[in-house]
Protein backbone atom coordinates (compact mmCIF):
# COMPACT_ATOMS: atom_id res chain seq x y z
CA UNK A 1 0.00 0.00 0.00
CA UNK A 2 3.18 2.38 0.91
CA UNK A 3 4.86 1.70 -2.34
CA UNK A 4 1.13 2.40 -4.16
CA UNK A 5 1.12 5.29 -2.38
CA UNK A 6 4.27 6.59 -3.33
CA UNK A 7 3.75 5.89 -7.25
CA UNK A 8 0.97 7.63 -7.20
CA UNK A 9 2.56 10.78 -5.37
CA UNK A 10 5.42 10.40 -8.15
CA UNK A 11 2.22 10.47 -11.04
CA UNK A 12 0.60 12.64 -9.97
CA UNK A 13 4.18 15.52 -9.60
CA UNK A 14 5.03 14.44 -12.74
CA UNK A 15 1.82 15.25 -14.12
CA UNK A 16 1.54 18.39 -12.10
CA UNK A 17 5.17 19.00 -14.08
CA UNK A 18 3.78 18.66 -17.64
CA UNK A 19 0.30 20.88 -16.85
CA UNK A 20 -0.31 23.94 -18.68
CA UNK A 21 0.59 26.26 -15.82
CA UNK A 22 4.34 25.12 -15.73
CA UNK A 23 4.43 25.14 -19.67
CA UNK A 24 3.44 28.79 -19.81
CA UNK A 25 6.16 30.95 -21.64
CA UNK A 26 7.68 33.69 -19.54
CA UNK A 27 6.71 37.67 -21.83
CA UNK A 28 9.13 40.71 -20.17
CA UNK A 29 8.34 43.74 -21.48
CA UNK A 30 10.00 47.50 -20.68
CA UNK A 31 6.29 48.95 -19.48
CA UNK A 32 3.23 48.71 -18.21
CA UNK A 33 1.55 49.25 -22.21
CA UNK A 34 2.81 46.39 -23.37
CA UNK A 35 2.52 43.88 -20.77
CA UNK A 36 -1.44 44.59 -21.15
CA UNK A 37 -1.51 44.00 -24.72
CA UNK A 38 1.27 40.85 -24.50
CA UNK A 39 -1.79 39.69 -22.53
CA UNK A 40 -4.21 39.89 -24.56
CA UNK A 41 -2.72 38.12 -27.17
CA UNK A 42 -0.75 35.48 -25.10
CA UNK A 43 -4.22 34.62 -23.27
CA UNK A 44 -3.63 31.43 -20.94
CA UNK A 45 -0.40 30.63 -22.75
CA UNK A 46 2.25 33.01 -20.91
CA UNK A 47 3.16 34.58 -18.08
CA UNK A 48 3.33 38.48 -18.97
CA UNK A 49 5.75 40.96 -16.78
CA UNK A 50 6.52 44.43 -16.97
CA UNK A 51 10.23 46.04 -15.91
CA UNK A 52 8.42 49.14 -14.82
CA UNK A 53 5.78 49.65 -12.12
CA UNK A 54 2.21 51.38 -13.12
CA UNK A 55 2.59 55.19 -12.77
CA UNK A 56 6.32 54.93 -13.98
CA UNK A 57 8.46 57.46 -16.00
CA UNK A 58 9.82 55.55 -18.50
CA UNK A 59 12.39 57.61 -20.88
CA UNK A 60 14.81 57.81 -18.04
CA UNK A 61 13.75 54.96 -15.89
CA UNK A 62 16.65 53.35 -13.65
CA UNK A 63 16.12 49.63 -13.01
CA UNK A 64 16.81 48.43 -9.56
CA UNK A 65 18.20 45.41 -8.14
CA UNK A 66 14.53 43.94 -7.73
CA UNK A 67 14.02 44.85 -10.92
CA UNK A 68 16.52 42.54 -12.70
CA UNK A 69 15.45 40.14 -10.52
CA UNK A 70 11.66 40.18 -11.80
CA UNK A 71 13.18 39.76 -15.27
CA UNK A 72 15.11 36.20 -14.46
CA UNK A 73 13.74 33.41 -16.22
CA UNK A 74 12.27 35.27 -19.21
CA UNK A 75 11.50 33.07 -22.27
CA UNK A 76 10.91 36.57 -24.70
CA UNK A 77 11.35 40.15 -23.87
CA UNK A 78 9.49 42.88 -25.80
CA UNK A 79 10.23 46.77 -26.10
CA UNK A 80 9.46 49.77 -28.14
CA UNK A 81 12.89 50.80 -29.87
CA UNK A 82 12.95 54.08 -31.27
CA UNK A 83 15.11 55.28 -28.87
CA UNK A 84 12.35 55.34 -25.94
CA UNK A 85 13.86 53.07 -23.19
CA UNK A 86 17.69 54.99 -22.96
CA UNK A 87 18.39 52.21 -19.98
CA UNK A 88 16.74 48.52 -21.81
CA UNK A 89 19.74 47.42 -23.36
CA UNK A 90 21.95 47.46 -20.53
CA UNK A 91 19.24 46.32 -18.34
CA UNK A 92 18.61 43.22 -20.76
CA UNK A 93 22.46 42.57 -20.26
CA UNK A 94 21.87 41.41 -16.75
CA UNK A 95 19.44 38.80 -17.94
CA UNK A 96 21.80 36.83 -20.40
CA UNK A 97 20.92 36.10 -24.12
CA UNK A 98 17.16 36.18 -24.59
CA UNK A 99 15.45 36.90 -27.87
CA UNK A 100 14.19 40.48 -27.61
CA UNK A 101 11.47 41.68 -30.27
CA UNK A 102 11.10 45.75 -31.12
CA UNK A 103 7.46 46.28 -31.01
CA UNK A 104 7.59 49.66 -33.02
CA UNK A 105 9.56 47.52 -36.30
CA UNK A 106 7.60 48.36 -39.29
CA UNK A 107 6.38 51.40 -38.02
CA UNK A 108 6.76 54.91 -40.24
CA UNK A 109 8.85 57.20 -37.91
CA UNK A 110 7.82 60.71 -37.61
CA UNK A 111 10.46 63.17 -36.67
CA UNK A 112 11.08 65.41 -33.78
CA UNK A 113 10.64 68.93 -34.87
CA UNK A 114 12.80 71.13 -32.53
CA UNK A 115 14.69 70.77 -28.94
CA UNK A 116 17.53 68.41 -28.04
CA UNK A 117 16.26 65.63 -29.87
CA UNK A 118 15.06 67.26 -33.52
CA UNK A 119 15.17 65.06 -36.20
CA UNK A 120 14.83 61.53 -33.80
CA UNK A 121 12.26 59.75 -34.64
CA UNK A 122 9.18 60.26 -32.06
CA UNK A 123 9.18 56.80 -30.20
CA UNK A 124 5.77 57.33 -28.53
CA UNK A 125 4.22 54.71 -31.63
CA UNK A 126 1.91 52.80 -29.61
CA UNK A 127 0.18 55.91 -29.23
CA UNK A 128 -1.85 55.25 -32.56
CA UNK A 129 -4.91 53.53 -32.97
CA UNK A 130 -3.53 52.77 -36.88
CA UNK A 131 -0.36 51.86 -35.32
CA UNK A 132 -1.58 49.12 -32.75
CA UNK A 133 -1.78 46.95 -35.50
CA UNK A 134 1.77 46.39 -36.26
CA UNK A 135 2.36 46.19 -32.53
CA UNK A 136 -0.18 43.49 -31.66
CA UNK A 137 1.12 41.51 -34.79
CA UNK A 138 4.98 41.96 -33.79
CA UNK A 139 3.73 40.47 -30.48
CA UNK A 140 2.05 37.70 -32.42
CA UNK A 141 4.88 37.06 -34.07
CA UNK A 142 7.34 37.12 -31.09
CA UNK A 143 4.89 34.86 -29.04
CA UNK A 144 4.31 32.33 -31.49
CA UNK A 145 8.17 31.96 -32.74
CA UNK A 146 9.10 32.00 -28.95
CA UNK A 147 6.51 29.38 -28.31
CA UNK A 148 5.43 27.55 -31.74
CA UNK A 149 2.74 24.87 -30.29
CA UNK A 150 0.47 27.84 -29.30
CA UNK A 151 0.99 30.29 -32.73
CA UNK A 152 -2.93 29.72 -33.33
CA UNK A 153 -3.98 30.52 -30.61
CA UNK A 154 -1.79 34.06 -30.36
CA UNK A 155 -3.33 34.76 -33.84
CA UNK A 156 -6.62 33.99 -32.73
CA UNK A 157 -6.03 36.63 -29.86
CA UNK A 158 -4.33 38.90 -31.63
CA UNK A 159 -7.14 38.96 -34.62
CA UNK A 160 -9.68 39.75 -32.07
CA UNK A 161 -7.67 41.95 -30.20
CA UNK A 162 -6.88 44.53 -33.37
CA UNK A 163 -10.84 44.21 -33.93
CA UNK A 164 -11.50 45.56 -30.43
CA UNK A 165 -9.40 48.85 -31.09
CA UNK A 166 -10.34 49.37 -34.39
CA UNK A 167 -14.09 49.34 -32.85
CA UNK A 168 -13.34 51.69 -30.12
CA UNK A 169 -11.68 54.16 -31.94
CA UNK A 170 -14.47 55.13 -35.30
CA UNK A 171 -16.71 57.49 -32.86
CA UNK A 172 -13.82 58.74 -31.67
CA UNK A 173 -12.29 59.46 -34.80
CA UNK A 174 -15.66 60.59 -35.87
CA UNK A 175 -16.25 62.95 -33.31
CA UNK A 176 -12.66 64.58 -33.91
CA UNK A 177 -13.50 64.83 -37.86
CA UNK A 178 -16.71 66.63 -37.39
CA UNK A 179 -14.80 69.34 -35.65
CA UNK A 180 -13.87 73.03 -37.49
CA UNK A 181 -10.66 72.19 -39.34
CA UNK A 182 -9.49 75.71 -37.48
CA UNK A 183 -10.30 73.68 -33.93
CA UNK A 184 -8.18 70.49 -34.53
CA UNK A 185 -5.28 71.56 -32.77
CA UNK A 186 -3.55 69.04 -29.86
CA UNK A 187 -1.32 71.26 -27.40
CA UNK A 188 0.11 69.43 -24.32
CA UNK A 189 3.41 69.38 -22.16
CA UNK A 190 5.01 66.73 -24.25
CA UNK A 191 5.37 65.82 -27.88
CA UNK A 192 4.33 62.44 -27.08
CA UNK A 193 0.70 62.33 -29.12
CA UNK A 194 2.55 62.94 -32.63
CA UNK A 195 0.86 59.52 -34.08
CA UNK A 196 -2.43 60.15 -32.66
CA UNK A 197 -2.59 63.40 -33.80
CA UNK A 198 -1.43 62.26 -37.12
CA UNK A 199 -4.22 59.44 -37.36
CA UNK A 200 -6.79 61.94 -36.03
CA UNK A 201 -6.07 64.51 -38.47
CA UNK A 202 -4.98 66.85 -36.12
CA UNK A 203 -2.25 69.35 -35.54
CA UNK A 204 0.30 69.24 -32.46
CA UNK A 205 1.88 71.62 -30.87
CA UNK A 206 3.61 71.12 -27.21
CA UNK A 207 6.04 73.03 -24.44
CA UNK A 208 9.08 70.04 -24.69
CA UNK A 209 9.84 67.30 -27.05
CA UNK A 210 10.91 64.17 -24.72
CA UNK A 211 10.26 64.51 -20.71
CA UNK A 212 14.22 63.06 -21.19
CA UNK A 213 14.73 66.98 -22.03
CA UNK A 214 14.46 70.33 -20.69
CA UNK A 215 11.05 70.77 -19.44
CA UNK A 216 8.94 74.21 -19.00
CA UNK A 217 11.41 76.79 -20.09
CA UNK A 218 10.92 79.94 -19.96
CA UNK A 219 11.93 80.02 -23.57
CA UNK A 220 9.68 77.29 -23.98
CA UNK A 221 6.77 78.47 -22.59
CA UNK A 222 7.11 81.69 -24.58
CA UNK A 223 6.97 80.04 -27.97
CA UNK A 224 4.07 77.56 -26.89
CA UNK A 225 1.78 81.10 -25.84
CA UNK A 226 2.91 82.82 -29.04
CA UNK A 227 1.13 80.07 -30.57
CA UNK A 228 -1.64 79.31 -28.92
CA UNK A 229 -2.95 83.35 -29.46
CA UNK A 230 -1.57 83.30 -33.04
CA UNK A 231 -3.67 80.01 -34.08
CA UNK A 232 -6.68 80.82 -31.67
CA UNK A 233 -5.85 77.19 -29.68
CA UNK A 234 -8.88 77.24 -27.00
CA UNK A 235 -7.18 74.49 -24.59
CA UNK A 236 -3.97 72.54 -23.30
CA UNK A 237 -3.53 69.46 -22.06
CA UNK A 238 -0.46 67.34 -19.33
CA UNK A 239 0.79 64.21 -19.45
CA UNK A 240 0.52 61.80 -16.56
CA UNK A 241 3.71 61.46 -15.38
CA UNK A 242 4.99 64.79 -15.33
CA UNK A 243 3.67 68.40 -13.69
CA UNK A 244 0.88 69.75 -14.83
CA UNK A 245 2.05 73.34 -13.42
CA UNK A 246 3.65 74.49 -16.79
CA UNK A 247 0.72 73.80 -19.49
CA UNK A 248 -1.64 75.29 -16.60
CA UNK A 249 0.40 78.34 -16.24
CA UNK A 250 0.27 78.72 -19.95
CA UNK A 251 -3.40 78.28 -19.86
CA UNK A 252 -3.32 81.15 -16.84
CA UNK A 253 -1.28 83.64 -19.26
CA UNK A 254 -2.92 83.35 -22.12
CA UNK A 255 -6.55 82.58 -20.81
CA UNK A 256 -7.41 79.28 -22.32
CA UNK A 257 -8.83 75.82 -20.96
CA UNK A 258 -6.67 73.65 -19.01
CA UNK A 259 -7.78 70.21 -20.12
CA UNK A 260 -6.67 68.24 -17.79
CA UNK A 261 -4.52 65.02 -18.03
CA UNK A 262 -3.54 62.68 -20.66
CA UNK A 263 -2.24 59.53 -20.66
CA UNK A 264 0.71 57.93 -22.80
CA UNK A 265 4.00 56.28 -21.39
CA UNK A 266 2.25 54.11 -18.20
CA UNK A 267 -1.08 52.46 -17.34
CA UNK A 268 -2.97 53.05 -13.93
CA UNK A 269 -3.22 50.51 -10.79
CA UNK A 270 -6.60 48.07 -11.87
CA UNK A 271 -8.62 50.90 -9.88
CA UNK A 272 -7.15 53.61 -11.80
CA UNK A 273 -8.94 55.23 -15.06
CA UNK A 274 -6.58 53.63 -17.33
CA UNK A 275 -5.82 50.08 -16.05
CA UNK A 276 -5.57 48.84 -19.78
CA UNK A 277 -4.06 49.85 -23.17
CA UNK A 278 -7.58 50.51 -24.52
CA UNK A 279 -8.25 52.57 -21.77
CA UNK A 280 -5.00 54.56 -22.41
CA UNK A 281 -6.00 55.32 -25.26
CA UNK A 282 -9.79 55.83 -25.34
CA UNK A 283 -9.90 57.94 -22.23
CA UNK A 284 -7.00 60.22 -23.77
CA UNK A 285 -8.98 60.74 -26.94
CA UNK A 286 -12.17 61.74 -25.09
CA UNK A 287 -10.12 63.71 -23.26
CA UNK A 288 -8.82 65.60 -25.75
CA UNK A 289 -12.36 65.74 -27.86
CA UNK A 290 -13.91 67.18 -24.83
CA UNK A 291 -11.61 69.81 -24.52
CA UNK A 292 -11.93 70.96 -28.17
CA UNK A 293 -16.00 70.33 -28.09
CA UNK A 294 -16.37 72.10 -24.87
CA UNK A 295 -14.58 75.60 -24.72
CA UNK A 296 -16.63 78.21 -26.99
Amino acid sequence: MRFLTIVALGLALGLGAMSPAAAKIKVLTSFTVFADMARNVAGDHAEVVSITREGAEIHMFRPTPGDIRRGLGADVVLWNGLGLETWFERYLENLGDIPAYTLSEGVEPIAIAEGAYEGRANPHAWMSPANAMIYVDNIVRALSETDPDNAAAYAENGARYKAEIEATFGPIRAAIEALPESRRWLVSSEAAFSYLAEDFGLREASIWAINADSQGSPQQVRRIIDLIRNNDIPVIFSESTVSPEPAQQVARETGIAYGGVLYVDSLSLPDGPVPTYIDLLKVTAETIVDGLTEQP
